[in-house]
């Protein structure tokens, strides 16, 4: 295993925020770590040249100086899904080029940090969407839940769907992506905390810095993950 696919409730949920504090606490805690968002869209233009923000944050993170190629092989210009904006460019996402980057990452590394983008069932191509390439990986699920109104049915939804593809799970990490939540938002993730026990391993605070440790990186070592 030695990894985690970092997955997502939904689409700005502060998967790479969380990715990248767990990457850091790794590297502190004397860790050779290597990283990989396999797709990123909505990159930014500079010349010639796609700027994937998500990827060179996670490289920043994990010291890890690999090539942008193999840290982020497929970067795309439109913010959409990636088969949307694979499909925009003409390009093919290929799941066997992403599977041989992550074995050769893990033959480099103490810990492999895979960031999808969006959800478990967003698509990648014609039959392959990021749960399928959790499930080809073999590496269990870090899932980000947002703590908002309506985190409780995207957080189950999510838990639901990995359980039903077989995917194991490592645990739910909180991402605070705003500053004050409204009474009915903290009430119905006091809910959520206590519905998900053992499972939820840490929260991130809005604003926190990246070096605070969301989840206890051993975790993520372990071969204690359960479906």
């Amino acid at each position: 295993m030695r990894g985690a696919f970092v997955t997502g409730t939904d689409t700005g949920c502060g998967k790479t925020a969380v990715a990248c504090a767990a990457a850091r606490q790794a590297v502190k805690e004397g860790l050779r770590v290597r990283v990989i968002k396999p797709v990123e869209t909505g990159c930014l233009e500079e010349g010639n040249r796609l700027r994937p923000l998500d990827a060179l944050a996670l490289a920043e993170a994990s010291a890890d100086r690999s090539p942008l190629d193999e840290i982020c092989p497929y970067r795309l210009r439109l913010a959409a899904a990636p088969q949307v904006a694979a499909d925009a460019e003409g390009v093919e996402i290929s799941a066997e080029r992403i599977e041989t980057l992550v074995r050769r990452a893990q033959g480099q590394s103490d810990l492999v940090i895979v960031e999808g983008a969006g959800g478990l069932f967003v698509p990648i191509g014609p039959g392959l969407d990021m749960a399928d390439l959790a499930g080809r990986l073999g590496l269990p699920l870090l899932v980000v839940a947002r703590a908002a109104l309506g985190t409780i049915n995207h957080t189950r939804l999510t838990l639901e769907a990995a359980s039903r593809r077989g995917l194991p799970l490592l645990g739910v990490v909180i991402s605070h992506t705003m500053p004050d939540l409204p009474s009915a938002d903290r009430a119905n993730l006091d809910l959520l905390r206590r519905a998900l026990g053992p499972r939820l391993l840490g929260e991130l605070p809005h604003g926190a810095d990246a070096t605070v440790p969301p989840v206890p990186l051993r975790t993520l070592l372990s071969q204690s993950a359960t479906c």
